[in-house]
């Protein structure tokens, strides 16, 4: 896939198949598009191009809202765009002025000269513009007016409710890990550094890797005790991870930790991913250090039982 930092860096191709979006998730329902836009691109003989926003435009038009979580980083949804086989992606910045631009000027202005679409595909509740404007039926104005179609993708359901980032965030707040990653088609993760903990689980018997997330808007998984999967240096690893305040032995801050089976690396100042697959129980106190190491014990045998 080749990557674009603005429109004006693209180099117009034959029969560009369009979509616009944040695509926050990458979910099943921007999956769902993304074929579309490869099945069109086979019957025009031509190329996939997708157009998202960096910043994500709440952060710039709301940047005092503290609550302002996303599922995916950056870099994690173009590497997932990516995957899903579209060639072409371009990421424009938005600004407060950008944000000015009406739905019209956006396509009369930007996308049509300089991508020259012969179809745009956007989802079923797709808005596009200043305050969210664009709607399906100013597309089919605007395609009309400069040659090109304009295709609508239904909306997905998945265990009989309708996948959105809206409703997968909130799953992932509920800790309703499965049912969230039904929708995204794939596991949530966490992607961060390995930091120095408190070696609290090695003299347990059960050593973790403490994680740092750069990105300050990543969202985090609700609570709990999660059986997991462990990518590190191109290897996956099986393992189980706690999100939380570790009641037992420390009340400080928010912390995400993972204890991966049968590995014995030092990988501190390292990037791994940790795919969430299972919620196996809420984070709680224990009496004792080594109640809390039973209850490790019986942790361990069922993340391996789920995994």
């Amino acid at each position: 896939m080749k990557i674009y930092n603005c429109i004006a860096d693209f180099k117009p191709v034959d029969n560009a198949i369009v979509t616009v979006g944040t695509f926050d998730g990458v979910h099943a329902g921007h999956r769902a598009i993304f074929e579309r836009m490869k099945k069109e691109a086979e019957l025009h003989n031509g190329e996939t191009v997708v157009i998202t926003f960096h910043p994500h435009p709440r952060i710039v038009l709301d940047p005092d809202n503290a609550a302002l979580r996303f599922i995916k980083t950056q870099e994690r949804k173009i590497q997932d765009i990516a995957e899903a086989g579209i060639d072409h992606l371009i990421v424009v910045t938005f600004t407060r002025q950008f944000a000015n631009t009406s739905s019209s000027d956006f396509i009369r202005h930007l996308v049509v000269p300089k991508i020259k679409p012969v179809a745009l595909i956007v989802g079923y509740d797709h808005h596009f513009g200043k305050d969210r404007s664009g709607s399906m039926d100013l597309l089919h104005v605007l395609g009309q007016e400069f040659g090109f179609e304009v295709d609508m993708v239904e909306a997905l359901q998945i265990d009989g409710e309708t996948v959105s980032s809206t409703k997968i965030r909130n799953l992932l707040q509920a800790g309703e890990i499965r049912k969230a990653n039904r929708m995204l088609g794939s596991d949530y993760s966490i992607t961060g550094r390995v930091v120095v903990g408190k070696s609290i689980g090695r003299n347990l018997g059960f050593p973790t890797a403490n994680i740092e997330v750069d990105d300050h808007y990543k969202l985090i998984a609700a609570g709990g005790v999660y059986a997991c999967r462990v990518h590190h240096n191109g290897q996956v690893y099986k393992g189980m991870s706690n999100i939380g305040f570790r009641p037992t032995v420390d009340h400080g801050d928010l912390t995400i930790e993972v204890h991966i089976f049968d590995f014995n690396q030092s990988i501190y100042d390292q990037q791994i991913t940790i795919d969430f697959v299972d919620r196996m129980r809420d984070e709680r106190k224990f009496e004792s250090l080594e109640a809390l190491k039973q209850q490790l014990t019986k942790d361990r045998e069922m993340a391996l039982s789920i995994l």
